[in-house]
């Protein structure tokens, strides 16, 4: 029996010469422990994908073992940081030395948070989509967090429409009467005294931001806090009347086309020290089959693209 297996990778040329960008492996099931500030670590349950460029024209084709291996490591012996990401990148390129200077990876996964309703403090888990990329590519280390918000928006169009249907039933009801206290704070708790409310909609938050390269922690919650902080209307967890009632008030007073959530969320992006941003709002119509999309970038010259 011989002992060395043959490595095809290695030893054949490829059929056809020539350089690529990327080549790995993609959907790699990995249990991972998310460091980040202002929680405990958390485990997740992530999707990576993992690749190495391939600069060496007549190679057969990289060592996905070792990309696969690498990241194993990660996993099971330490905590997903910019650090151990980065670390893993550099191992991804030496153990690769000589097919490979450019290394990419991207996890995708959901974050529980626990988080308090808005009146009553009572705790629901949340699931908050969380996309980390980093790469190396020409010795340059850039790390990408992307998350996403679920919120509500409430038209401004309709909610116009509905004042001026309760002005309507106003005038209709009173018209000709001495105007009584009592009777008009009694008729504006039925159904005839609000003859309509303006449509709202469950509306999703796409952000993706660069962080700075001196970075040594993510700050997942604090993203999220600022998303929807600015956003007033984030979707709840555990609910009581009193929250529904501050939601709906949330609501009315914060009416929102899509293009006045993305307005808001680029000035506030804007403010603070990220290397870049880009920002998709989603509203999900409930008065039309379609949806109404706005985004916002940066606008770096070599930056993102909406």
């Amino acid at each position: 029996m011989q002992n060395n297996m043959p490595d095809i990778a290695h030893n054949v040329k490829a059929l056809q010469a020539g350089t690529l960008d990327w080549v790995g492996m993609g959907n790699i099931e990995l249990p991972l422990v998310l460091e980040s500030k202002g929680q405990m670590q958390t485990h997740v349950t992530a999707k990576a994908d993992a690749f190495v460029n391939l600069h060496k024209e007549d190679a057969k084709g990289i060592h996905m073992s070792r990309l696969f291996l690498a990241l194993d490591t990660l996993s099971c012996e330490k905590t997903l940081t910019p650090q151990t990401i980065k670390a893993v990148l550099d191992e991804f390129i030496t153990t690769h030395s000589d097919l490979s200077n450019s290394a990419k990876v991207h996890f995708q996964f959901e974050l529980p948070l626990r988080r308090a309703s808005l009146l009553s403090q009572k705790m629901g888990w949340k699931a908050y989509p969380v996309t980390i990329t980093a790469m190396v590519i020409d010795g340059i280390y850039t790390l990408e967090l992307a998350l996403d918000v679920t919120y509500s928006s409430t038209c401004p169009c309709s909610a116009a429409l509905s004042r001026q249907l309760i002005q309507s039933a106003f005038h209709e009801q009173f018209k000709g009467q001495t105007l009584d206290h009592e009777a008009i704070y009694a008729w504006l708790g039925t159904t005839e005294g609000v003859p309509a409310t303006p449509h709202s909609q469950r509306s999703v938050a796409n952000i993706k931001v660069q962080l700075p390269e001196n970075i040594t922690e993510f700050d997942v919650i604090g993203l999220i806090d600022l998303l929807e902080d600015e956003l007033k209307t984030p979707v709840q967890a555990a609910v009581k009347r009193e929250d529904e009632q501050e939601f709906a008030r949330l609501n009315g007073q914060n009416l929102m086309f899509c293009e006045d959530a993305a307005r808001k969320l680029k000035a506030k992006l804007n403010s603070l020290p990220f290397k870049d941003f880009y920002i998709k709002i989603n509203h999900y119509e409930s008065l039309h089959a379609h949806d109404a999309v706005a985004y916002a970038v940066k606008g770096l010259p070599s930056g993102y693209r909406p």
